[in-house]
């Protein structure tokens, strides 16, 4: 950049310099022209005379040659005839003619009575050789700062970039606890705010997912201790008879507990895939709430929980996989049935969408129980958060059903939201887009 710089600097400075300087050249020319048209302007009538001789001789050693016109003759040969010419008749000359042989700037000036002075100075041909002489010191002093100031510019603009740099490869190794100085200029400072927050949402995320494995290891091995704890009773022959139907109950229900976690977790890990099962077709929400209506509400009132529907009169068709659409479902329904107390009512509506939406319906699950803060709201869908939250507070699940409701309708193309009932719980709204 320096050597471009100074390049760039000499292409356009040499010219420069050498017009000024010829035409310096030129203006002292016709200063001089002028003096000794007005120092001769009475005498070159009364013959060649010393005083003549003085001026063409102090103007010889300054390199200007000087010729007198009387009577409209040159006292020696060399001008042109049409300088000679113009001056007789009364005329000023400035120009470049040549001269004896050589290109010169000519400056001409009439005298009274077909007399006159011009004087001629050799061009000057090997002016910008002298300016580019003169001027390389300076350009090459130039260059060297250049450089100096490039390499201690591109040393602090590159410190930054190193330090971003180290910080990652400290990131890719592990260190969850780097961080990196905020420096100018702003690019730096934003790429340094950059590398700041991945690292902190790297820790983030990496602490919930070792609080997730967690509760996730929790979650299996209770259903496992109590399988263990009766089939190690059974096998030891402290169960009798009377209570192997019991024990046997009690193992089927935590095997399917630990099934059901299984295979919400392996969804779960499957759901990003490509290769995810999936297969939308055109799907009645008032009949689907219906069917979903119909096995829950003896589940409901055997808790003692009034299971509601909303429903509209005509159907509501969109396209999606219904069997996915109804696991969505009763998740949901299994998250509000665990929280509500008995005598509150769960609420199961369908409608078509709101205006300013894009067709389709909206499936929604409200119900009366404790409900959800604005902060519980915010990471909802996020695996095991609420669990961890309430756990030892209220009755809690897995921590998976969210998050996997909140996958599934996205792969479906539709979205799931959270928040206030009106029963005074929480309310969980999806909404599908209609068929094509």
């Amino acid at each position: 950049m320096a050597l471009v710089s100074v390049v760039v600097t000499a292409v356009v400075a040499v010219p420069l310099a050498a017009r000024s300087a010829e035409r310096q050249a030129r203006d002292a020319l016709t200063a001089q022209a002028r003096l000794a048209a007005e120092a001769l302007r009475n005498r070159l009538d009364r013959g060649r005379a010393a005083d003549e001789e003085r001026i063409v001789r102090q103007l010889r050693n300054q390199g200007i040659d000087a010729y007198l016109i009387r009577a409209g003759s040159p006292d020696r040969p060399g001008l042109p005839a049409e300088v000679v010419d113009r001056v007789a008749a009364g005329r000023n000359f400035s120009g470049q003619r040549p001269v004896a042989g050589r290109r010169s700037m000519v400056e001409g000036r009439w005298l009274p009575g077909g007399n006159g002075i011009v004087l001629a100075r050799p061009a000057t041909t090997g002016l910008w050789g002298d300016v580019a002489g003169l001027l390389w010191l300076p350009l090459l002093a130039g260059l060297a700062a250049g450089v100096v100031a490039g390499a201690l510019l591109a040393r602090r603009l590159a410190r930054p970039i190193r330090h971003a740099a180290t910080a990652a490869a400290r990131l890719r190794s592990g260190d969850r606890a780097v961080r990196i100085p905020v420096e100018p200029p702003e690019e730096a400072a934003d790429l340094a705010h950059a590398l700041n927050d991945l690292a902190a949402a790297l820790a983030q995320s990496e602490g919930r997912q070792r609080e997730f494995l967690l509760s996730v290891s929790h979650e299996l091995r209770t259903p496992l201790t109590a399988i263990r704890g009766y089939a190690e009773a059974l096998a030891d022959g402290v169960v009798g008879p009377e209570g192997a139907q019991r024990a046997g109950q009690t193992m089927q229900t935590e095997a399917e507990h630990l099934d059901r976690l299984i295979g919400d977790l392996l969804s779960l890990a499957r759901l990003e895939a490509a290769d995810f099962a999936l297969e939308p077709v055109p799907v009645d929400l008032d009949r689907l709430t219906a069917d979903a209506a119909q096995v829950w509400s003896a589940r409901c009132a055997s808790l003692g929980v009034v299971l509601r529907v909303e429903a509209p009169a005509g159907p509501i068709s969109v396209h999606t996989d219904p069997g996915r659409i109804r696991q969505v479902v009763d998740g949901l329904l299994e998250n509000a049935l665990r929280v509500v107390p008995p005598g509150a009512v769960i609420v199961l509506a369908v409608r078509p969408t709101g205006p300013g939406e894009p067709p389709g319906g909206e499936l929604e699950v409200r119900d009366g129980g404790p409900g959800l803060t604005d902060d519980d709201l915010a990471v909802a869908f996020e695996r095991g958060v609420l669990r961890q939250r309430y756990q030892g507070v209220r009755k809690v699940g897995s921590g998976l059903g969210l998050a996997l409701a909140a996958g599934l309708v996205r792969r479906l193309g539709g979205r799931i939201t959270a928040g206030h009932a009106p029963e005074g719980g929480a309310r969980f709204t999806v909404r599908l887009p209609a068929g094509s």
